[in-house]
């Protein structure tokens, strides 16, 4: 085995497979299921509850995204049983998945991007799976919901696609500094979404969900592509995370070591500056940032 799992309950009922650490160095969600693993433990299971603290292992080793393949495990699936590490991961990840009869991916925005907390996920082609993400989604009680493209693949939401999974995916907070309210907000999301589905008994409510947005464009969702950096230089966000953006507002500027200003970022269409380049060197073509399209807001 290439990472460690712990599974809970047995009979009759669903499998609802948790897993973080994909990235190695979004820690919130690996700290939140291994306390997850002791609650778990206290609660009578109807169904089967499989847990995976840290699936990308010899990233996180390296406190970094990747392995030393550096390869983007979100990116790798479904993997390859005799590839490198990170395929390998993937081949192994991609059986779990497979087992399952729903799923929760867990991150964060890692060293480089703090992200406003959501829950994510995609505009499944089938109204049934779709409409379970959706309950999943509300169930997790982050503040905002966000129904992405479909048909981007290599991903833990890919494979769940394609066998019909319904799976949801978590980002909650990031850019460098341990933050313990991502970590409540991942434990107190899990438990609420596996009391929604009937394996364990009531939880404590969780809060309403604020906004959801659904954007069936091509590529929405792909956030690495976002406003990226049009030259070398050293990132500056001018506006908030949370700030409602207009399309061509300057929302950040890229520039030397003296700071002369070598480029403005620009708001690409209307919507909430959802996540923010937290690492201030960037180099070109690298994301700086992403926004919320509030219109493919829907009614919450």
């Amino acid at each position: 085995m290439l990472f460690q799992s712990r599974t809970f309950g047995a009979g009759d009922g669903p499998n609802l497979l948790i897993i973080a650490g994909v990235h190695g160095d979004e820690y919130e969600p690996m700290f939140a299921l291994r306390g997850l693993l002791a609650r778990f433990e206290q609660l009578s299971v109807r169904g089967r509850v499989t847990v995976i603290p840290i699936v990308n292992e010899p990233a996180f080793l390296r406190s970094q995204r990747t392995a030393d393949d550096d390869r983007d495990l979100a990116r790798t699936m479904p993997g390859r049983a005799d590839g490198s590490i990170t395929q390998r991961v993937a081949a192994e990840l991609t059986t779990f998945i497979e087992q399952a009869d729903f799923l929760i991916d867990l991150h964060t925005g890692g060293r480089v991007f703090a992200i406003k907390p959501l829950t994510g996920y995609v505009l499944h082609p089938r109204s049934d799976v779709l409409d379970q993400q959706r309950a999943m989604a509300r169930a997790f009680g982050l503040p905002i919901v966000w129904g992405t493209y479909p048909f981007l693949n290599g991903r833990t939401l890919s494979v769940a696609r394609d066998l019909n999974v319904p799976a949801v995916y978590v980002e909650a907070c990031g850019g460098g500094a341990f933050q313990p309210s991502a970590l409540a907000a991942c434990e107190r999301g899990c438990l609420s979404v596996a009391s929604s589905l009937g394996l364990i008994p009531a939880q404590a409510s969780v809060p309403d969900v604020e906004i959801i947005v659904e954007d069936p464009r091509d590529q929405s969702g792909f956030m690495q592509m976002q406003h990226p950096a049009p030259v070398d230089g050293v990132f500056e966000p001018l506006r908030p995370l949370g700030y409602e953006c207009h399309v061509n507002e300057v929302i950040g500027r890229v520039s030397d070591a003296c700071g002369n200003v070598l480029a403005e970022i620009t708001a690409s269409e209307w919507g909430l500056l959802l996540f923010q380049r937290a690492v201030p060197g960037v180099k070109a073509g690298e994301s700086t940032g992403g926004i919320l399209p509030l219109a493919y807001r829907v009614e919450s």
